[in-house]
């Protein structure tokens, strides 16, 4: 019997190195073949995997508590004696590259985030690969859209959870008519004769503006290599088709019904037509009841000819943080996020919370097909681009067209602002990612005027920073743009700058006054010295 026991400590011993031994490197970024893939045991405890695990998962508030319930299931239904003890914080997902990227360490074991933040997460090295097995299971299963959001090169990197975050049109039926709703000209008259408001965020949102693109055929198409880098963008919208997705914009901004605005209250502040998404479908309902009207967006008309608007098709994903040495958690996270994944799950997230499904089967489902936010957005999902990854400055840069247009005076100005837009595109191209830069509002941001002026030589750069309404900036790496370096960690010089709290959620390095300032990073903290 002592033999016995000893040769089966060794077995198991023997396991656990193989496990580890899943665990490579490639270029910098840790992946786990591993992942979700470990194979049950003989032994009493059911797994290589069997422990206790303490864990942090970020989702949005309104999924906390649902999140909490699944992975008691999961401990309740895994047959390989995984345990986690978990901690579930409400965190947007809009946001949770920005908190992840501030110390990959620190961040969640599991975290949910938007599909335009991929590439930057895949960067700074703050997910975990799928491995073979799983990435398998997970491409065969899900939405290809999704899956390839989730990808860069020919790795996966992330869980599909849905195929929701796109936009529609909500309408006022007591306002609209029913005959109306596919003609933008239409509509902006019902809303003028009516004394309401068109809210569609054009004027302060790339993501609703390239909309009008999108219905001429213009394409803003970027390509990453295996490392999340951006190595080359294919953009049309400096073309003869991007001169017409102008003209039928402007009809919009010029009208004195134009709202810039994607949220629900719109209804209950005036508007009779809200350009927005599923999450927004309850929000609707109790506002306008009876009177709420769900379609795909309209057409507008060019020179005689129609053009039906376009739109972003995304998505959510769930990372897995990568775990150091410890590829047992590694594996056993993996196995949780493809719980949290799969079709039993996603199905209940849209039972609870309305969350389009990626899973293919669950789309298919007659729930899923009978709800009206999704069915509309079902329907406009054929003029809708699927949203690939993009680079974290166009978003800034693309929402400013609309402000050129509505102050163009005839097509030459119409012209100027997609020469401008194309010239800010070409800057990022570039820029060197391999230095730190002090980008904000004196440069508009993006970096596309005065390259070299704002670039840290040995870790410090001197600027005038000019008056103006927010004296903001931060230092990023050119074309990540993280919000890691900036207001949190000035240890020297804070007088110098505004303490602008819960109004800072990009950590901004604001000034209190104008003038010349050297600002040093020494690889952990900042220091400002006005000259």
């Amino acid at each position: 019997m002592k033999t016995k026991r000893i040769v089966a400590m060794l077995l198991a011993l023997v396991m656990v190195f193989a496990l580890a031994a899943c665990a490579q490197t490639e270029g910098g970024k840790e992946t786990n073949n591993a992942s979700g893939e470990a194979t049950p045991t003989e032994t009493g405890s059911g797994s290589q995997l069997a422990g206790t695990y303490k864990i942090t998962v970020w989702t949005g508030e309104d999924a906390v508590e649902l999140t909490k319930t699944q992975i008691d299931n999961f401990n309740k239904e895994n047959t390989d004696g995984i345990v986690f003890e978990y901690e579930v914080n409400p965190v947007s997902e809009a946001t949770a590259a920005d908190q992840m990227l501030v110390d990959v360490q620190a961040g969640a074991d599991l975290y949910c985030f938007a599909q335009d933040q991929f590439a930057r997460l895949v960067q700074g090295n703050a997910l975990n690969a799928l491995g073979a097995k799983a990435a398998e299971t997970v491409i065969s299963a899900n939405d290809p859209v999704v899956v390839a959001a989730g990808t860069s090169g020919d790795t996966l990197y992330a869980y599909p959870m849905t195929s929701d975050n796109g936009y529609f049109m909500y309408y006022d039926k007591s306002v609209i008519p029913e005959e109306d709703i596919d003609s933008l000209e239409a509509l902006i008259a019902d809303c003028e004769g009516a004394g309401k408001f068109f809210a569609f965020e054009t004027n302060t949102s790339a993501w609703y503006l390239a909309s009008w693109f999108f219905g001429t055929g213009c394409v803003s198409e970027w390509t990453t290599n295996d490392d999340g880098e951006f190595v080359s963008v294919n953009d049309t919208f400096n073309s003869a088709n991007g001169l017409i997705a102008v003209k039928g914009m402007k009809k919009l901004l010029d009208s004195p019904c134009n709202l810039s605005s994607s949220s629900a209250d719109s209804f209950a502040n005036g508007a009779a037509v809200v350009v927005t998404g599923t999450w927004a479908y309850e929000a609707v309902k109790d506002i306008l009841g009876d009177n709420m009207g769900v379609a795909d967006l309209p057409s507008f008309e060019v020179d005689g000819k129609e053009y039906h608007l376009g739109s972003f098709n995304g998505c959510k994903l769930m990372g897995v943080k990568p775990q150091g040495d410890d590829t047992v958690k590694q594996a056993a996270l993996h196995k949780l996020a493809q719980y949290l994944t799969d079709e039993t799950r996603q199905m209940e997230r849209f039972e609870a919370l309305s969350w389009g499904p990626a899973n293919l089967n669950d789309q298919a489902n007659e729930k899923v097909q009978a709800n009206p936010g999704l069915a509309a957005l079902l329907q406009q999902n054929q003029y809708s681009v699927p949203q690939g990854q993009i680079h974290g400055s166009w978003w800034d840069i693309a929402k400013v067209i609309a402000d050129d247009v509505k102050a163009a005076k005839d097509d030459a100005g119409l012209q100027a602002a997609l020469d401008n837009y194309y010239n800010k595109i070409d800057a990022l191209f570039n820029l060197d990612s391999s230095k730190l830069l002090f980008v904000g509002a004196w440069n508009g941001w993006n970096n596309a005027d005065e390259a070299d002026t704002y670039y840290l030589v040995d870790g410090s750069v001197t600027l005038d920073v000019p008056e103006s309404d927010y004296m903001g900036g931060r230092i990023v790496t050119p074309g990540d743009w993280g919000t890691d370096k900036g207001f949190a960690q000035v240890t020297t010089g804070a007088e110098l700058i505004q303490d602008l709290g819960e109004d800072n959620p990009d950590n901004n390095i604001v000034f209190v006054e104008p003038g010349n300032y050297t600002v040093t990073w020494d690889g952990t903290a900042i220091t400002i010295v006005k000259n």
